[in-house]
C-alpha cells in the first residue's frame, strides 16, 4: 500500500468529493488533485453509488486494514461479533498511528472513504433506497459468502441492534445491514480522536460523525439523551466551519465551484434543523432554517388569493399561497403552478387549488400584483428549505383541522415545480399524505399515494447515487418507518388484516397487539408473541410487549432480568403498575430508574412528578414537572401542577407564572384558570383575578362558582375606597385573615390607586355578578352582589339582594341548624342595617316597619337557639328598630 502514495495527497480533496456524493445539483465531474489510484478508486466506486464494490475493494482487502477478516474463524454468535469489532478497532488505531506524514493522511481518507461508503450503503438499504441484496457483513469475512442471505450471521445483526440501541431504546422495526452503521462509527471516531491527538485535523469527520449519531437516533424507538448530547456537540462543531459560506471558501478554497460554498453550508444549517426537528428545540430550528434561507437565497411570503378547490365549485374563495423569491433560479408564469401536476380523476378535490389572478396582499400587508408575478423554479436544496419551513410548521402550530391548511402552501409550491429531487418528492407526497387522509373526502387518494410511495421505494429508478443525494439535508422517515406508517393508514381505512401482514413482517410487536385488539383476537397475540420469544428468548421488548397484552408485572420482571435492568420500558410499565395500585413510592422510585437510563422520554418527568405528589414528596415533584416543561415547553397540564405546587407551598408569584405558561397551551380548561385567578388575587392583582374567574364562568357555562374568591375580591374593593374603614355593613368583614393581610401589605398601594381602576374593578366584577344572578345565583352570590350594590350607592337593590340571599337560606333544617341559623342570622343584621340606611337618608318608616316584622318572625322561630350571639345580636337590632319607630312617632 505504501506504493500507492506517489502522488501528492491532499486530504481535503478527498473530504470535498466525499461531501459531493450527498449533495444535492453536484457536478459528476470536478476538477480535483490527482490521487493515489488505489484512493481515486475508492472515491469512484462512492460516487457511482457502488458502496459494497468499495468496501471490497482492493484496499479494504489488505492486511494493513481489514485484510485480517479473510482469515477470520468465523461463528454466528454475540461473542464472536464482540471479539471481531474490538478487532477491527484496535487494527484501525494500529493501522494509523504508526504512520506519519503523507503516509497517514492517505491512510486516514482511505479508512474515511471506508466509513462513507458504509455508512451511504445503510442509507441506501433502510432510507432511501433501492433496496438492494447486500452482505450483512460490511467486510468479507472468512467463511462467510457474501450472497445476500440475511439470515446467515443473525446473531451478529443481534449483536449490532444491542450495540446501536441507546440506552433504554432500542430498534425500531426490522432494519437491514446494522452492522454497517457500527463499522461506520466506530472508522469515524477513531479517525477523530487521532486528528484530535494531532496538529492536523480533517474538519469534515464531524459533520459525519454528526450524520451518523443522527441516523442511529432516527432508528431508534424513542428519543436518546446520551446521543442528544453527542449530536450537540458534534452540530456544533459542524456549523462553526461549515454553517456560513466565509467559512466553507477558507477551507477548500480554490477547489470549490462556483457557488458550491453556498451549497454546503445551506447543507450544513438544513442538517441541523432536522436535528432540532427531532428532538422538539423550536427556537433552535428556526435559527438554523432562517441561515439556510440566507445561505439559499430564498425568500417565502404566503398571500391570500381568491381559487377554486374542487371541481364543481362556482364561486372562488380565499386561498393561502406561498410565494418564493430567489436570486439565480428560473422564472415561468404564476399561473403554470396553478395547474396540478397530476390529477385524480376519481376525486373531485383538487390537488391545488385553481387560482383568480388579481392583485392581492401578501402577509406583510403589500399589495402583490398576481398577473406580474412568477413562479419560481427552484433548486433542489431551495426545494429542501421549503419542506423544512413546512416541517417546522408543523411543529409549532396546534393539532387541529386548520394546521393542515395552513401547510398546503407548502407542499403544493413543491408540487407545482417540474422537476424535484427524490428526496423532496418522497417528503412532500408524504406531507399531502398526513394531509389528506384526515380528510373523509381525500382519504382514498391519500391511500393510493401512500401505496406509490411505498413501492417508489423497490423501484430501481432514480439510481442510488441519485437518491443519495440530499437524504441527510430532508427529514424522510426510515423504510420501516414508512411501511408502518403505511399500516397504520390501513387501520384508519379499515383494511387491519392488509396491515397485520405489514406489521408483522416489519416486527412491530405493540402495533401488531393493537390490530389484534381490533379484530377481537387478543390470544392470537399472546401465541404469536410466545412463539417469537422461543427464537428470542432474551428479547426484552417480546417480554414487555406480552406484559402489555396480559397486564402481567411478571413479564416486566422478566424484561428486567434479560436486560441486565437495562430495559427503560419496562421500568416504566412496571412503575405505572405501582401507580395504579396506589403505591406512590414504589412508582417514584422505578420512574427514577427509567430516567436514568433515558430522560429524554416525553411523558416520563410529568410521571414521576405525579408520583412525587402522591408520595408527598413535592419538592421532587416540583423539579420532575420542571424537567418536563423544558423538554415540552407546550405540555400544559406540567405547568398547571408546577402552579399548583407553588400555590400549595404559599409562593404565589412563582405559581402566578406557570399559570400564565398553562394558560397558553390549555385556554379551555376552566380548571387551570380558576387556579390562576387564586394566585392573582394573592399576587395582588385584582384585575387579572377577575378576568380570570369571567373566563371559568363562560368555559364551565356557568356551573363552577368561586364565591370565597369574589367574596375576598370584594372585601379587597371595599377596603381600596378612599372613605372605607369598615365594612359597608358595619359588620367585620367575611373575608378571612389572608385577606386583610393581603391589605395590609399593600396599604401603601391601595392608598394611592387611582379612583378610575378602582370604578374599573367594581364594574368587572358587576359585570361576573350579573351574570351569575342571571343563570345559577345562590345564597352566596346574592350576599357579595348585595355588597356591590351598597358599594355603588344603591340601597333599594341592596335590600332586594339581601332579600333573595334570606330566600335562598330558608328551608327546613333552618331552625334545627346552627351553622346555617348564624348564616341566615348575618344576613337578617346586614338587611336591618340596610333597612336602616335607607328610613335616614329617606326619613320613611315603611323599611323600618318590614325590619321590624322580620326580625320578629326570626326570633320566634329561632326559640332553639336564644344563647347564641346571633339570636342576642338579632334582638339588639330589633330594640334599635323599636328605638327608631318609636322617634318617628314622636
Amino acid at each position: 500500500m505504501a506504493n500507492s502514495n506517489s502522488e501528492q495527497l491532499d486530504l481535503r480533496a478527498v473530504e470535498l468529493r466525499l461531501l459531493r456524493a450527498t449533495l444535492p445539483d453536484a457536478t459528476s465531474v470536478c476538477p480535483s488533485p490527482c490521487l493515489p489510484p488505489l484512493l481515486e478508486s475508492l472515491l469512484s466506486s462512492i460516487e457511482k453509488g457502488d458502496y459494497a464494490g468499495a468496501l471490497c475493494s482492493g484496499a479494504a482487502l489488505s492486511e494493513e486494514t481489514f485484510g485480517f477478516a479473510s482469515k477470520w474463524q468465523f461463528e454466528d454468535s454475540t461473542e464472536c461479533a464482540e471479539r471481531f469489532y474490538r478487532e477491527m478497532e484496535g487494527r484501525i488505531r494500529d493501522f494509523v498511528e504508526g504512520l506519519d506524514g503523507e503516509k497517514r493522511e492517505l491512510q486516514c481518507a482511505i479508512l474515511l472513504c471506508f466509513g462513507v461508503a458504509a455508512l451511504l450503503a445503510f442509507t441506501r438499504q433502510n432510507l432511501s433506497g433501492p433496496i438492494g441484496k447486500l452482505s450483512p457483513f460490511p467486510v468479507m469475512i472468512g467463511g462467510v459468502k457474501s450472497n445476500g442471505d440475511n439470515t446467515t450471521g443473525a446473531k451478529w445483526d443481534l449483536w449490532a441492534a444491542n450495540q446501536l440501541s441507546s440506552v433504554g431504546s432500542h430498534i425500531q422495526g426490522k432494519l437491514s445491514l446494522l452492522q454497517y452503521l457500527v463499522c461506520a462509527k466506530i472508522i469515524f471516531a477513531s479517525i477523530m480522536d487521532l486528528f484530535t491527538k494531532s496538529s492536523n485535523s480533517s474538519l469534515s469527520i464531524s459533520w459525519w460523525q454528526c450524520r451518523v449519531v443522527f441516523l442511529q437516533q432516527r432508528i431508534l424507538d424513542e428519543l436518546s439523551s446520551s446521543l442528544f448530547d453527542q449530536l450537540e456537540l458534534y452540530k456544533r462543531d459542524m456549523l462553526a466551519q461549515f454553517g456560513k459560506s466565509e467559512e466553507v471558501s477558507k477551507y477548500w478554497g480554490d477547489l470549490l465551484l462556483e457557488g458550491e460554498s453556498s451549497t454546503i453550508s445551506c447543507m450544513a444549517c438544513l442538517e441541523a434543523v432536522m436535528i432540532d426537528y427531532k428532538y422538539g428545540r423550536v427556537d433552535a430550528s428556526r435559527r438554523h432554517l432562517d441561515s439556510a434561507k440566507e445561505e439559499c437565497k430564498l425568500d417565502l411570503s404566503l398571500i391570500g388569493v381568491l381559487g377554486f378547490r374542487t371541481i364543481h365549485q362556482v364561486n372562488p374563495k380565499a386561498q393561502l399561497v406561498l410565494l418564493a423569491n430567489t436570486e439565480d433560479s428560473i422564472e415561468a408564469p404564476i399561473n403554470d403552478r396553478c395547474v396540478p401536476r397530476e390529477e385524480d380523476e376519481s376525486c373531485e378535490i383538487l390537488r391545488a387549488p385553481r387560482l383568480v389572478l388579481a392583485e392581492d396582499t401578501d402577509s406583510n400587508g403589500n399589495n402583490v400584483s398576481l398577473e406580474n408575478s412568477k413562479n419560481i423554479s427552484l433548486k433542489s436544496l431551495q426545494q429542501a428549505v421549503v419542506m423544512g419551513e413546512c416541517l417546522q410548521l408543523r411543529r409549532t402550530s396546534r393539532d387541529d383541522e386548520m394546521s393542515g391548511w395552513e401547510k398546503a402552501p407548502y407542499v403544493e409550491l413543491i408540487d407545482s415545480q417540474k422537476d424535484s429531487h427524490y428526496a423532496v418528492r418522497c417528503l412532500c407526497d408524504l406531507l399531502r399524505i398526513r394531509w389528506e387522509s384526515d380528510r373523509n373526502r381525500t382519504k382514498q387518494r391519500a391511500l393510493l399515494m401512500m401505496e406509490k410511495l411505498v413501492e417508489l421505494v423497490e423501484e430501481t429508478l432514480p439510481e442510488v447515487k441519485e437518491r443519495i443525494r440530499l437524504a441527510f439535508g430532508v427529514y424522510l422517515p426510515t423504510i420501516p418507518a414508512l411501511r408502518k406508517e403505511y399500516s397504520e393508514l390501513l387501520i384508519s381505512c379499515g383494511l387491519v388484516s392488509e396491515a397485520l401482514k405489514i406489521l408483522e413482517d416489519l416486527e412491530l410487536w405493540d402495533n401488531l397487539i393493537d390490530c389484534y385488539r381490533l379484530l377481537g383476537k387478543k390470544a392470537a397475540a399472546v401465541d404469536l408473541i410466545k412463539a417469537r420469544l422461543v427464537d428470542k428468548p432474551n428479547d426484552p421488548r417480546l417480554w414487555c410487549s406480552l406484559g402489555d397484552v396480559t397486564t402481567t408485572d411478571a413479564y416486566y420482571e422478566k424484561a428486567l432480568e434479560v436486560s441486565n435492568n437495562r430495559s427503560a420500558r419496562a421500568m416504566r410499565s412496571l412503575a405505572r403498575s405501582a401507580y395504579n395500585r396506589d403505591d406512590f413510592k414504589t412508582a417514584k422510585s422505578l420512574w427514577e430508574s427509567a430516567l436514568a437510563l433515558n430522560s429524554l422520554y416525553p411523558d416520563g418527568w410529568f410521571s414521576l412528578g405525579a408520583a412525587a405528589w402522591k408520595d408527598q414528596d413535592l419538592d421532587k415533584a416540583v423539579d420532575a414537572f420542571t424537567r418536563a416543561v423544558q423538554i415540552d415547553p407546550e405540555n400544559g397540564e406540567a405547568w398547571n401542577n408546577i402552579g399548583c405546587l407553588h400555590m400549595k407551598r404559599n409562593k404565589s408569584e412563582a405559581a402566578c407564572i406557570a399559570f400564565k405558561e398553562a394558560i397558553k397551551y390549555k385556554r379551555n380548561s376552566w380548571e387551570v384558570w380558576e387556579n390562576f385567578s387564586k394566585v392573582a388575587f394573592d399576587s395582588g392583582n385584582l384585575r387579572q383575578a377577575l378576568e380570570a374567574l369571567k373566563k371559568v364562568l363562560v368555559l364551565s357555562s356557568y356551573k363552577r362558582i368561586d364565591v370565597l374568591i369574589l367574596d375576598k375580591v370584594m372585601c379587597q374593593l371595599e377596603q381600596m375606597l378612599p372613605d372605607a374603614t369598615l365594612s359597608p355593613f358595619g359588620d367585620k368583614c367575611e373575608a378571612n385573615n389572608s385577606v386583610r393581610d393581603a391589605s395590609n401589605k399593600s396599604e401603601s398601594h391601595n392608598n394611592s390607586t387611582d379612583r378610575r381602576e378602582i370604578d374599573f374593578l367594581l364594574d368587572l366584577l358587576g359585570t361576573i355578578l350579573q351574570q351569575i344572578v342571571k343563570n345559577s345565583p345562590n345564597e352566596g352570590i346574592w350576599g357579595v352582589y348585595a355588597r356591590w350594590h351598597k358599594v355603588k350607592g344603591n340601597l333599594t337593590m341592596c335590600s332586594e339582594a339581601l332579600l333573595k340571599q334570606l330566600r335562598s337560606l330558608q328551608g327546613s333544617e333552618l331552625w334545627h341548624n346552627e351553622e346555617k341559623f348564624q348564616k341566615f342570622a348575618n344576613a337578617s343584621l346586614q338587611l336591618c342595617n340596610v333597612y336602616m340606611e335607607i328610613s335616614s337618608s329617606t326619613g320613611s318608616r315603611r323599611e323600618l316597619s318590614a325590619a321590624q316584622m322580620h326580625l320578629k318572625s326570626t326570633l320566634k322561630q329561632a326559640v332553639d337557639f336564644t344563647e347564641t350571639d346571633e339570636f342576642k345580636a338579632l334582638s339588639n337590632s330589633l330594640d334599635e328598630i323599636k328605638n327608631r319607630l318609636d322617634a318617628f312617632s314622636t
